[in-house]
């Protein structure tokens, strides 16, 4: 099984930039475009958060229709900058969630390969959150299989990293439950993640946090907080990630855009 991952894509409405400066949309459109001549293609494309920038249905249809040229299924998530009721008016009918529910959360069994899907969105908040309901959700659903190689996603980070600005932000409701949820499963692979616009992997409750460079713009390291949050346009990431028998979940990190090559090293 082979799937792709990209995350904070911050839609905004049509002809609109991000920050007066940042052509989200087009960099969506290379992503798709990037992700469509991966060959081999993926299984399916996750998005994890952060899918439009103000939470309104406007840019959720903007979204919609940059993802009609992708080619395989995807799955999405919502981050901070989502809005739950919006997202519900323009995703119906996914078929992988169900809109009666109150949080938009799911389970895909995939053979070989379990997703775990949860909702941290926190409305009025940057930063996440995880209610007794959200994880006695994920709780049941782990204790469902204790077996299949099992990938727990979410938008926000479930601890701090080192970036005392984006740290701030994480998720900061529930987090000391959800990892004594997640450390009760050995079966859990990784924790995927996005959020913080920068490639971050660690140990936590016993397996791996791995967290998604953005696919436009990315924040600027700042390990002292020495400055205010600022934006940086270090190049767009995709994240390929292969179930390998025997050894696990294996992720590459590949540019979007075209730097040169393939070249001979003769």
């Amino acid at each position: 099984m082979l799937f792709a991952q990209i995350t904070d894509l911050h839609i905004r409405e049509p002809g609109t930039a991000l920050s007066g400066s940042v052509d989200t949309a087009g960099f969506l459109e290379r992503a798709v475009a990037r992700i469509n001549a991966l060959s081999p293609r993926p299984d399916f494309l996750l998005i994890t958060g952060d899918l439009i920038d103000s939470g309104s249905e406007a840019e959720y249809r903007h979204l919609q229709r940059l993802l009609e040229p992708l080619e395989i299924p995807f799955y999405l998530v919502l981050g901070n900058h989502d809005g739950r009721e919006a997202f519900r008016a323009c995703f119906p009918d996914l078929g992988y969630w169900r809109p009666d529910r109150k949080f938009v959360q799911y389970a895909l069994d995939l053979g070989a390969l379990r997703l775990l899907v949860l909702d941290t969105h926190d409305p009025g908040k940057s930063s996440g959150a995880l209610c007794a309901d959200r994880l006695d959700w994920l709780a049941d659903r782990l204790a469902e299989d204790r077996d299949t190689p099992t990938v727990v996603v979410m938008h926000h980070p479930p601890v701090a990293v080192g970036l005392p600005g984006m740290d701030r932000l994480r998720l900061l409701e529930g987090a000391e439950r959800f990892a004594e949820v997640v450390r009760a499963a050995p079966n859990v692979e990784r924790i995927l993640a996005g959020h913080l616009h920068r490639g971050v992997t660690t140990r936590f409750a016993g397996t791996v946090l791995e967290v998604m460079p953005g696919a436009a713009h990315q924040v600027h390291y700042d390990s002292e907080g020495a400055v205010p949050l600022a934006l940086v346009m270090e190049p767009p990431m995709l994240q390929l990630h292969r179930l390998v028998a025997g050894t696990g979940l294996v992720s590459h990190k590949l540019y979007v855009d075209s730097y040169g090559g393939p070249q001979s090293f003769g």
